[in-house]
C-alpha cells in the first residue's frame, strides 16, 4: 500500500489522529505489497478466504513481531540478508521461519533527517515547485503564528540561527523535503525500513514514521525550541566541532576549560562531549567561556582543528536541563501511533521499543550526549557480502552524507541527499 501524501494530512491538520502514513506493518508493506489486505499493528487481519495457505503463513510469520515489540533482535537483522522488519518471532517453529521472505537489503532504504546547524538563508526555495511542500509551509506557519517560509527564504540570518526559530525551520523544511523525495524517488518511501534524525531531526523522523501527527510535531518542536532558547539565555553557551589525532588530550582540555571557568567565577562550569560524530571527530559544548578557552588553546592539547557551530546554546549538556520539564509536559499531551518503520534514538544509538521508551528518551536527548556514531554503526552493520540499504537524507544541506561517509563509507556511497 502506497504511503498517503503528506499534503493530504496537512489539509486535515486539526485532526490529531491523522498521521503521515498508514500504520500497516512494515513487513506487509515492504515485502508483501502484492496483497490488497490491510493489517493493523496488532497483527489482526481480514483475510481473503481464497488466498493460498502459503501466502497466509508468510504473512503470519512476518507479523511475528511488530516494530515496537520488546525483543533483542537488532543484531539478527543487521547481520543477515533480511531487512529488520522481516524478522519473525524466535518462539515460532523453524518451519515458519523458513517461510520468511528473503529480500535484498540493497532494495530497501533508510531515511535520515538533519538537525540544528544545517540551516541557511534560502533553504526551502527548491521545494516551492511542489504544491504539497507549499501546503506544509502554510500549515506550519498557521500553527507557529509567523511566516516560517519567509524566514527561511529571506532571513535575517541572525534570527534564523536563534534556537526558537531555527529548530522549527529545520523540521518543517525537512518534512517538506519528503514531498520532493516522494516525487523523485517514490520507491524510497515504500522500501523504507528505518529512519533517524540528528538532534531535533529525531522529531522529524518520528513524524515521518507516523508516531506524531503533523500538528503535534510542530507544537512539540516549538515547545522544545522555546525551552532550549530560554535555557541558553539562563546560561550562555556554545558548541564546537573538534577534530583530533591519536595523541589528542581531549579530556584534559575539557578539564582545563572547566578550571578556567571556575577562575572566572562561574559556578558549576560545564564543558563536555555533546555529540559523538565519528572516530576522529566530536562536538564539545559548555559555557561560552569554556568553548572560547578551547578555541584559544587547542594546540596545547594537540587538537587538530576546532570550529564553532552556529547555535546559541550548549545543547546536549547539563546546561539544557531546565528545558526538559517544559518539553516533557508538551510530550505528555501528545498521542502516539505505531510507526511504519523502525526509528533510532540519539540517546543510546538503539531503536525505540515502545511509546514509553519515546516519552523517556526524547526529553533526555535534550541534555544527554548524542550517540550518533554508535547509532549509525548499528543501523548499517552488515557483513561485507551483504548489500547496504540505500540512504536518503531529507532536509537543508548535505552534512549528513559527509558524516555518514566518515562512519560507514559503504553507506555513504549509496546515499542521495534530497536537499531543500
Amino acid at each position: 500500500m502506497n504511503p498517503t501524501t503528506i499534503s493530504h494530512f496537512v489539509r486535515q491538520i486539526s485532526n490529531n489522529s491523522i498521521k503521515f502514513f498508514n500504520h500497516n506493518d512494515v513487513v506487509r508493506r515492504c515485502f508483501c505489497s502484492s496483497s490488497s489486505r490491510s493489517t493493523k499493528s496488532t497483527g489482526q487481519n481480514s483475510e481473503n478466504q481464497n488466498e493460498p495457505l502459503v501466502k497466509t503463513l508468510l504473512d503470519d510469520a512476518a507479523l511475528g513481531f511488530g516494530p515496537m515489540d520488546e525483543i533483542d533482535g537488532d543484531d539478527e537483522w543487521i547481520s543477515s540478508p533480511y531487512p529488520q522488519g522481516a524478522i519473525v518471532n524466535p518462539k515460532q517453529s523453524q518451519a515458519m521461519k523458513s517461510l520468511r521472505p528473503k529480500v535484498n537489503p540493497g532494495d530497501t532504504s533508510i531515511i535520515l533527517f538533519p538537525g540544528q546547524g544545517s540551516q541557511y538563508v534560502g533553504m526551502g526555495a527548491d521545494l516551492l515547485k511542489f504544491p504539497a511542500a507549499r501546503d506544509i509551509f502554510d500549515a506550519a506557519s498557521e500553527i507557529l503564528k509567523y511566516d516560517i517560509l519567509k524566514l527561511m527564504l529571506n532571513g535575517p540570518e541572525s534570527k534564523l540561527n536563534e534556537t526558537m526559530y531555527c529548530q522549527p525551520a529545520v523540521v518543517v523544511c525537512s518534512l517538506a523535503a519528503i514531498e520532493k523525495l516522494k516525487e523523485e524517488r517514490p520507491s524510497a518511501l515504500e522500501s523504507c525500513i528505518a529512519t533517524a534524525g540528528f538532534s531535533v531531526g529525531e522529531i522529524t523522523a518520528l513524524t515521518f514514521a507516523g508516531v506524531f501527527s503533523f500538528g503535534d510535531a510542530i507544537k512539540l518542536v516549538r515547545a522544545r525550541a522555546e525551552a532550549m532558547q530560554l535555557a541558553s539565555e539562563m546560561a550562555p553557551g556554545g558548541m564546537a566541532t573538534v577534530m583530533y589525532r591519536h595523541d589528542t588530550k581531549l579530556n584534559e582540555a575539557l578539564k582545563k576549560a572547566k578550571e578556567w571557568c571556575l577562575d572566572k567565577g562561574i559556578e558549576h562550569p560545564e564543558c563536555s562531549i555533546a555529540n559523538y560524530l565519528n572516530p576522529d571527530m566530536k562536538v564539545v559544548a559548555g559555557h561560552l567561556e569554556a568553548v572560547e578557552f578551547l578555541e584559544r588553546n587547542y594546540r596545547e592539547f594537540r587538537i587538530k582543528k576546532i570550529k564553532r557551530i552556529p547555535v546559541s546554546g550548549a545543547f546536549h549538556t547539563d546546561l539544557m536541563k531546565p528545558a526538559v520539564e517544559p518539553f516533557q509536559v508538551a510530550l505528555k499531551n501528545v498521542e502516539m501511533s505505531e510507526p511504519y518503520c523502525f526509528i533510532y534514538s540519539n540517546v543510546d544509538g538503539k531503536r525505540y521499543r515502545s511509546p514509553d521508551d519515546i516519552r523517556k528518551k526524547l526529553p533526555e536527548q535534550i541534555y544527554r550526549p548524542m550517540q550518533w556514531e554508535q547509532m549509525i554503526q548499528r543501523m548499517y552493520k552488515r557483513s561485507k557480502d551483504i548489500e547496504i540499504p540505500k540512504t536518503f537524507t531529507c532536509g537543508p544541506g548535505t552534512s549528513l552524507k559527509t558524516m555518514l561517509r566518515d562512519i560507514n563509507n559503504r553507506a555513504a556511497c549509496a546515499c542521495e541527499p534530497i536537499t531543500a
